[in-house]
């Protein structure tokens, strides 16, 4: 795994101008920002997020790195991962306040092409309906707990769990990540800083 520097922005406009010159060279960052409660100058999640998208980019792995700060793992976006139905709503929102970048937009294309840019769908209608994929459902039936509460968690934290558990590509990864989401439900815990961890 490649070691990735550190970066600390102070603004939106130095995480994007960054972006401008890095995009096409860095394999990824460790985007550090300061957490909501120091009161500090900070780049919020939301806006680091849209920043990368306009350059083709996104972000993974959340990681805390002291009392008041946290770092997110940037990359360039992989042929055929796959795109929230978020994201899509963010690119719409970037796309008519005219910031999206041609390298944002050639990964848009290529998603369209490579069928990339349609496979969380179903996952986020399940999400939005409140229903599950047949093998999550039979995990919840087994834990009393998990059942009540998994229906009970936001739109938002149904989508991050089902969309997490669509985008395994192998069958064992799925499993485990239907598992993981069961213990999460049944201790009402939701994907947080750390991810999908209890």
């Amino acid at each position: 795994m490649p070691e990735y520097k550190q970066f600390h922005p102070k603004s939106r406009e130095a995480w994007r101008d960054w972006l401008q010159k890095n995009h096409a060279l860095s394999d990824g960052i460790w985007f550090v920002y300061y957490k909501k409660e120091s009161g500090k100058p900070r780049v919020n999640y939301d806006e680091a997020v849209e920043e990368a998208l306009c350059f083709g980019w996104i972000d993974s792995l959340p990681r805390k790195l002291d009392e008041q700060r946290s770092m997110l793992k940037f990359t360039p976006r992989k042929p055929k991962s796959v795109w929230s139905e978020l994201n899509k709503t963010r690119i719409e929102k970037l796309i008519a306040e005219k910031r999206m970048m041609p390298p944002g937009l050639e990964k848009i294309e290529q998603a369209k092409k490579d069928g990339s840019w349609h496979t969380l769908s179903a996952s986020d209608e399940q999400a939005k309906k409140n229903t599950l994929p047949a093998d999550l459902e039979k995990a919840l039936q087994k834990n009393k707990k998990a059942l009540e509460n998994f229906p009970a968690f936001s739109l938002s934290c149904r989508k991050q769990f089902l969309s997490w558990i669509d985008s395994a590509k192998k069958t064992e990864t799925r499993n485990a990540r239907i598992q993981q989401t069961v213990l999460m439900a049944a201790a009402n815990k939701k994907p947080g800083p750390s991810g999908f961890k209890l």
